[in-house]
């Protein structure tokens, strides 16, 4: 009994857990980081009028959590250090699919026994073809929705206008929503920070569902 309630302990802990997602991206950085820097005051750059929406907003918000972490803090009206810009871009491309059609539940393909697996035995050149128990195999056709997203985040000095940070990072999921996969997008941004110059990575990132 002792085992039997352990096991379903077990169990529910995994259920309240929750799944664990993992967003695959790769990025991209270039940098001229100073090895010290006094001042880590910054100020987002204004964004361009089609960008300034209030989903533009909400993920500036997330690139500010991850400035703080870095020991960096909003100027508010004194003169900033670094000005941080961000862009984004989300791209459904749909792509044409042929899968296999259950022959179980289409009754115009001449089917048998070997249900879906029937490919690799029947066909137009087999031998079977034509036999109750062989024949041609079904396909239909469907769109599956890719989703390519590019985030990127730059800083540059504010008194010279020289770049110092600059990162990319590219993501392709089936997943629509792209405020599900953002907060992941800009923790990869700056993970490592300010990583290598020039150098492409791969970052993986749990995230629950």
């Amino acid at each position: 009994m002792k085992r039997v309630l352990m096991t379903v302990a077990a169990g529910l802990a995994l259920l309240l857990g929750g799944c664990a997602t993992t967003i695959r991206s790769d990025v991209t950085t270039f940098n001229q980081w100073p090895a010290q820097m006094e001042d880590k005051s910054y100020a987002f750059e204004q964004p361009l009028a089609q960008e300034d929406t209030l989903e533009w907003r909400s993920y500036q918000e997330l690139v500010r959590g991850q400035m703080a972490k870095l020991g960096f803090h909003d100027s508010g009206a004194g003169k900033p250090a670094v000005l941080v810009a961000m862009h984004f871009t989300t791209t459904d491309v749909p792509v044409r699919v042929l899968q296999a059609a259950d022959p179980f539940f289409y009754p115009g393909a001449r089917v048998g026994w070997y249900g879906p697996y029937r490919h690799y035995w029947g066909g137009f050149y087999s031998p079977f073809y034509g036999s109750p128990f062989w024949g041609p195999y079904a396909y239909e056709e469907r769109i599956v929705h890719q989703y390519q997203r590019e985030l990127q985040v730059t800083i540059r000095a504010s008194q010279d206008g020289r770049q110092l940070f600059d990162v990319k990072v590219h993501n392709t999921s089936r997943v629509r929503a792209t405020p599900q996969v953002m907060p992941a997008l800009v923790q990869s941004a700056f993970q490592d920070f300010p990583g290598p110059n020039g150098g492409t990575r791969v970052v993986e990132l749990k995230q629950k569902d």
